[in-house]
């Protein structure tokens, strides 16, 4: 079996687990969406608030959600004892990091499909020409956010306070991640050439490149502590 299979299987299993019970896009879906709610009914902001308070109420909401799900990434397998069945495996045990961050980013931006546009609707911001970079600048956080957060959920999955022990080290290191996304997001929604956002979809790139490799090195390792 090449490594590319192992990941394909690895994958389609996180992801026929997902649809057949819905857990993670169901929690991850409903929390954005009632996030969004209570900070449009908590600010009521007029339509310029709006384009200055909507890009942190979005990444914020996205932050969350994504520890949500990722809390999520290794329990059942070290409930039914996977994990250790799949370091068995003819294949390198850092494969396992890059399907889990695969298709822990698929259920993410499913999520983010289903409540994005709803959290514009809330916001009343017209996204216009922004609607293609802000994309972009949304795979690219989501990004970000799975590929540092699968690693520190390997971490966690073992203590007995993983689900607080994540969001404090995960938002720490997923910080440059969500303040370059959020002021990348605030240039474009108030119609600033795609041209001022590139510093911040720089430090995206830049950030998901070096944690990726990093996860892929020292995972590992991480499994064996």
């Amino acid at each position: 079996m090449s490594g590319l299979q192992a990941v394909g299987l690895m994958v389609g299993k996180d992801l026929l687990l997902e649809l057949r019970t819905r857990e993670l896009a169901a929690a991850m879906g409903v929390f954005a969406l009632l996030a969004a709610v209570v900070f449009t009914f908590a600010f009521s902001p007029s339509p310029a608030q709006a384009v200055a308070v909507t890009p942190g109420m979005l990444w914020v909401t996205l932050a969350f959600a994504s520890i949500l799900g990722l809390s999520r990434t290794f329990v059942l397998e070290r409930e039914d004892r996977c994990l250790e069945a799949l370091r068995l495996l003819p294949f390198d045990p850092a494969l396992i990091y890059v399907a889990k961050a695969i298709s822990t980013l698929l259920i993410l931006l499913a999520v983010e499909v289903l409540v994005i546009p709803a959290m514009i609707v809330f916001s009343g911001v017209p996204l216009g020409r922004a609607a293609g970079p802000l994309a972009l600048i949304l795979v690219l956080g989501s990004v970000g956010l799975v590929v540092a957060g699968v690693l520190f959920s390997a971490m966690s999955v073992n203590t007995r306070m993983r689900e607080v022990l994540l969001p404090i080290l995960l938002l720490p290191v997923a910080s440059p991640v969500l303040i370059s996304a959020a002021g990348a997001t605030a240039r474009l929604l108030a119609g600033r050439p795609l041209a001022d956002a590139l510093p911040g979809i720089r430090l995206l790139v830049a950030f998901d490149a070096v944690i990726a490799v990093v996860g892929y090195l020292v995972f590992e390792y991480v499994l064996e502590e």
